[in-house]
């Protein structure tokens, strides 16, 4: 793939070609969770449902709200969904793409080498007066995708915490979760020592849609990330931080993601917590 972003009159395009790609509804809510209801009121034509928190993270636990899921539990999930190894992937949610960046980002590290995010996601495709379907599809074919885990970057908490001193460790949660004034879903707020806080709001324009290359790359700059700079990511759960790392990538940078990120950076009191800017 030339970018991770496919456009609603691209995506339309392809969707009427032979063959046509895989589309996934990955629409999730912080707080609510999977919304199949949603999916079932309307979605892209032969979109197949995907849910986040049972086909896309293995159980909270230890290593988080939304560990990665285990090869086998992956692979079976985007074989029910038809994904196939040679054709392409575009995932898509409600709008600004920080579920469907979890299934791009999936998909990549278990070696899908074409896989995109549907840039401005469902919003912008109503917007450009494109035809849903409702109810469930009909059955397809099974995918033959074989999931082989490790194309794409990673961390733990001791190279996250090594990062954010020697590196750059972006944190894409809300400014004043980083800041620790308000934590609406793990039991300890603040961040970790040393990351600095990029929203990944601050990634995309109203509409939803990613902003330009040129703007996240000057945007990234700033926040001290360069071409020889080690840069990772993490969020509250390992979700949002796959959409930082998709607007990386846009901005021209390689970023590895903490999957763990803070809800599992807490479950060790002995690592050190920050609070402020």
């Amino acid at each position: 793939m030339d970018s991770p972003l496919v456009s609603v009159h691209r995506l339309a395009t392809l969707l009427s070609a032979d063959p046509p790609p895989v589309v996934l509804d990955v629409r999730w809510e912080l707080g609510g969770g999977a919304r199949r209801d949603l999916y079932a009121q309307g979605h892209i034509p032969g979109a197949r449902f995907i849910d986040l928190d049972a086909d896309l993270a293995a159980p909270p636990g230890r290593g988080g709200r939304h560990p990665l899921p285990s090869p086998a539990t992956f692979q079976a999930a985007m074989r029910r969904a038809g994904v196939r190894q040679d054709r392409l992937v575009v995932a898509y949610d409600a709008g600004p793409a920080t579920a469907a960046a979890r299934a791009w980002w999936l998909l990549r590290y278990f070696g899908h080498r074409a896989a995109a995010v549907l840039n401005g996601g469902l919003a912008c495709w109503v917007a450009g007066h494109r035809g849903l379907q409702t109810g469930e599809p009909r059955d397809g074919p099974e995918g033959d995708f074989t999931a082989v885990p490790g194309a794409m970057p990673v961390l733990d908490a001791a190279r996250a915490a090594a990062l954010a001193e020697h590196g750059v460790l972006l944190d894409a949660r809300a400014a004043e979760r980083f800041r620790g004034e308000r934590e609406p879903v793990d039991p300890v707020a603040g961040h970790i020592p040393g990351a600095r806080n990029r929203p990944t709001t601050a990634n995309v324009d109203p509409t939803g849609r990613f902003r330009r290359a040129d703007e996240l790359h000057v945007a990234f700059r700033r926040l001290g990330v360069a071409a020889d700079t080690p840069v990772g990511t993490y969020c509250g759960s390992g979700v949002t931080a796959a959409h930082q790392v998709l607007a990386l990538e846009l901005a021209g940078y390689r970023a590895a993601l903490y999957p763990g990120s803070w809800s599992e950076w807490i479950t060790d009191s002995e690592r050190p917590v920050a609070t402020g800017e």
